[in-house]
C-alpha cells in the first residue's frame, strides 16, 4: 500500500526523521490558511501517488498569499499527468503546503528488501533529485549500497560509511548517519517494503531534511499496522483493483487485450508470458486463490470482464483445492447473469476435469475448451483476432 508523501512524512517524523514543516490542504482556502501560518516562501505540492510531480507543475514555490491560492486553485481539481502516472493522469484531491528551505545539496537514500539476499539494502547516492534508475544506468558508481542484517539492525559504522561515501564531513556526515539510522527504523517499525527520501536534503546550515517522502507498507503486513491501513485513499488505486480486494482477489490492471483468470500467482505470470509469446498482451493479472468458491469466482470474472480493453478470456484453472466443477458452476452463473459475450477460452486439469467440461458443453454458452496452455494461448490470440 502507498502513502501520500503527507502522510509519508508524518509518520517518518515520529520515528525522528527530520522533515520540513507543513500541513495538508483540501481547498484552497486551507492551502492560503497554511501557507500564512508557515511563514513566506512556501512550498505548494499536489498529493498523488506517482513520481515526477516537480517537472509536471504540482510543485509550486510561492510568495505570497495570491500566488498560494493560485497554484492551489490550479492544481486542486484538475488532472496532472506525470511519466508515472500514464496519459490518463491522476486527479489532484488534497495539497501539501510546506515551508521554503535553503538547498545547498540534493542527496538520494531508500530501504527496501533485497529479494536476492532477502535482506533489507540501503541504496544512497549523491545525484539527488534525479531518478535513481538513470543514475543507475549511466553511472552506476554514483550508487552506494550497504546490505543490513533484520536482527541487528543499521549499524553505526554502515549509517557513517553511507554519509562518507555521499561526500558529507563533520557535523552534517553526523547528522546524516542518525537521518538514516531512524529511516531505517521507520522501514522496519512500518512494516515497509520501500521508503525513499529523494531528494535527501542538506542545508546551507549542514541540517539533513527528507525534502520528499515516498512510502510503500508490505500489504500482507497491514494486519498489524492498522494506523497505517486507515490511510489507504482508494481514489489513488484503480476501481477495479479496489472493488477486487473487497472479495479478496488479488488482481492488478495490465495494459492488453486479453482477460486472464488464473488460481495461482505463478501459473498466473505463466499463462501472462505464453499469452505473450502467442502474439497477444495480457490485459491484467488475476489470481483467485487456491480456496475460491463459486461466488467469488463469479464476482472475479465480473470484475475482468467490466474493463473495456478486455476483448477476450482465457482461463486456466489447476484443479487442486479449487475443484473444476466448481470453477464452471461459478464461471456458468457469472456468463449468464452479466449477458457476457467477450470469447471466453478454458484450460483445465485436475480434480473433477471430466464433470467441469460436460458442465460446460451442456451449458449452451460460447466457451471453447484447450487441451494445454499452449493451445489456451493460440486459440484465445485466434478468438481475440476474430472479434
Amino acid at each position: 500500500m502507498n502513502l501520500h508523501e503527507h502522510q509519508a512524512k508524518a509518520l517518518l517524523a515520529e520515528y525522528g526523521v527530520a522533515t520540513p514543516r507543513g500541513q495538508v490542504a483540501f481547498t484552497a482556502e486551507e492551502a492560503v490558511a497554511a501557507a500564512d501560518g508557515l511563514g513566506y516562501p512556501v512550498v505548494v505540492k499536489a498529493q498523488i501517488h506517482a513520481g515526477g510531480r516537480g517537472k509536471a507543475g504540482g510543485v509550486r514555490l510561492v510568495r505570497d498569499a495570491a500566488a498560494a491560492r493560485d497554484a492551489a486553485e490550479a492544481l486542486l481539481g484538475n488532472t496532472l499527468v506525470t511519466k508515472q502516472t500514464g496519459p490518463e493522469g491522476r486527479l489532484v484531491r488534497r495539497l501539501l503546503v510546506e515551508e521554503g528551505v535553503d538547498i545547498a545539496r540534493e542527496l538520494y537514500a531508500s530501504f527496501l528488501v533485497d529479494r536476492s539476499s532477502g535482506r533489507p539494502i540501503a541504496i544512497a547516492s549523491a545525484a539527488g533529485g534525479m531518478d535513481i534508475e538513470e543514475v543507475a544506468a549511466t553511472d552506476p558508481d554514483r550508487i552506494l549500497t550497504v546490505t543490513v542484517d533484520p536482527a541487528v539492525g543499521l549499524q553505526p559504522f554502515q549509517a557513517r560509511r553511507l554519509a562518507f561515501g555521499l561526500g558529507l564531513s563533520g557535523r552534517t556526515a553526523g547528522r546524516a548517519a542518525r537521518f538514516l539510522t531512524s529511516l531505517y527504523r521507520a522501514f522496519d517499525g512500518l512494516d515497509a517494503s520501500q521508503v525513499e527520501i529523494n531528494p535527501m536534503l542538506v542545508t546551507g546550515d549542514g541540517e539533513v531534511l527528507a525534502l520528499d517522502a515516498k512510502v510503500s507498507v508490505d500489504d500482507s503486513a497491514l494486519f498489524r499496522q492498522p494506523r497505517v491501513a486507515s490511510l489507504r485513499d482508494v481514489h489513488e488505486e484503480s476501481p477495479l483493483e479496489v472493488e477486487a480486494s473487497r472479495h479478496h482477489l488479488n488482481y492488478i490492471k495490465l495494459d492488453g487485450s486479453v482477460g486472464c483468470m488464473v488460481n495461482g500467482a505463478g501459473l498466473a505470470m505463466a499463462t501472462m508470458d505464453i499469452v505473450k509469446l502467442a502474439g497477444a498482451s495480457p490485459a491484467n493479472f488475476l489470481d483467485v486463490g487456491g480456496g475460491a468458491n463459486a461466488e467469488q469466482i463469479e464476482n472475479a470474472f465480473r470484475i475482468l470482464s467490466s474493463d473495456p480493453s478486455v476483448r477476450a478470456v482465457l482461463i486456466n484453472i489447476f484443479g487442486g483445492i479449487l475443484r473444476c466443477d466448481r470453477l464452471a458452476e461459478g464461471l456458468i452463473a457469472a456468463v449468464r447473469s452479466l449477458g457476457v459475450t467477450l470469447p471466453i477460452v478454458i484450460r483445465m486439469e485436475g480434480t473433477n476435469v471430466e464433470i467441469a467440461r460436460r458442465m460446460l458443453e451442456e451449458s449452451g454458452l460460447d466457451f471453447t475448451t484447450a487441451s494445454s496452455m499452449q493451445d489456451a494461448a493460440e486459440k484465445v490470440v485466434a478468438r481475440l483476432e476474430a472479434v
